[in-house]
């Protein structure tokens, strides 16, 4: 187990190392900063002191080394917009963004689990069929409609609910739903697949040979052993869900890291685009290796494969 760890570790390497220097290349594309953050009548003497303030005077070769070598170190510079380390102002929006990605996974599991259990107990019926068209909407509408949706049928219509910012719970409700349609829609059907393909075992009918009622079949038998598939399908999906919140915090104004490099893309702010880039590479290669580990835990026979 700990070669098998090891080894995946190894292979994370190469991606964060690729996702580097593709983000400084890919920033360095959008044009020079200089024309946003100076006034256009600014001096050719001003232009060059800015450069020079944030090194984008050297070499683009140089700039990447030096870019590589501190953030190696963690550090990815001073805000173009603000002046401060962008490793801090990713800091500062982190708590919102993790709290909006956990109360995002509350509601896939708690919804989405239930519904595929009931799905693939009642395969056929009326019930199966609604939960299947769901999940299929679910998957098929874009995160950004729902929110505008939901905005417009909770807040604007209704009045129930905060068209945006944050400030408690009531205001998390909104994007934290939004942002769950898709991930329930996803868990419902892998939960109701792998439900149905664990109900055909031998163990599950001579479960029901011996007498035990229905529900513990179900719950204990079935449910735990379809659950497995379906952890590393939750894990793999955090990653996923941590790039989904830029647009949901954008539509809702939640001040998460989202709706920052959002801000720091339009601003050209090359050190907050790239500390956050990289954040979020970081967890999806983390999110995936969490999953990797998890099946090799479940499924030993992962491990030799």
């Amino acid at each position: 187990m700990v070669d098998y760890v090891l080894r995946r570790l190894l292979y994370t390497i190469p991606s964060l190392l690729g996702i580097v220097v593709v983000c400084f290349f890919l920033t360095r594309l959008s044009g020079d900063p200089t024309d946003l953050f100076l006034p256009i009548d600014a001096s050719e003497e001003a232009r060059d002191a800015f450069r020079v303030q944030y090194g984008l005077d050297k070499p683009l070769m140089e700039q990447f080394v030096a870019f590589f070598y501190k953030a190696l170190q963690g550090d990815f510079g001073n805000s173009l917009r603000f002046g401060e380390p962008a490793i801090s102002l990713l800091a500062e929006r982190l708590g919102a963004t993790i709290q909006l990605a956990l109360a995002t996974l509350f509601i896939a599991v708690g919804v989405g689990i239930p519904a595929g259990i009931v799905s693939a107990y009642y395969r056929n019926s009326l019930l199966d069929v609604a939960v299947r068209s769901l999940a299929a909407f679910g998957q098929a509408v874009p995160t950004f409609y729902w929110g505008v949706l939901c905005i417009l049928i909770f807040s604007v219509w209704l009045k129930w609910l905060p068209t945006g910012g944050s400030g408690g719970l009531v205001h998390l409700i909104l994007p934290a739903t939004t942002l769950a349609s898709t991930l329930v829609a996803l868990l419902a059907r892998v939960m109701r697949s792998t439900m149905l393909d664990v109900m055909r075992q031998d163990f599950v009918r001579t479960a029901r040979a011996k007498g035990l009622g229905e529900f513990t079949v179900v719950m204990r038998h079935v449910a735990r052993n379809a659950f497995i598939p379906v952890l590393t399908v939750i894990a793999l999906q955090f990653g996923v869900l941590m790039g989904g919140v830029i647009v949901t915090e954008t539509v809702f104004s939640w001040p998460g890291v989202g709706r920052l490099v959002i801000q720091a893309i339009y601003a050209r702010d090359y050190p907050v685009v790239q500390a956050v880039v990289f954040f979020f590479a970081l967890i999806f290669v983390l999110s995936n290796l969490l999953a990797d580990i998890l099946s090799a835990v479940l499924d030993p026979r992962v491990r030799y494969k």
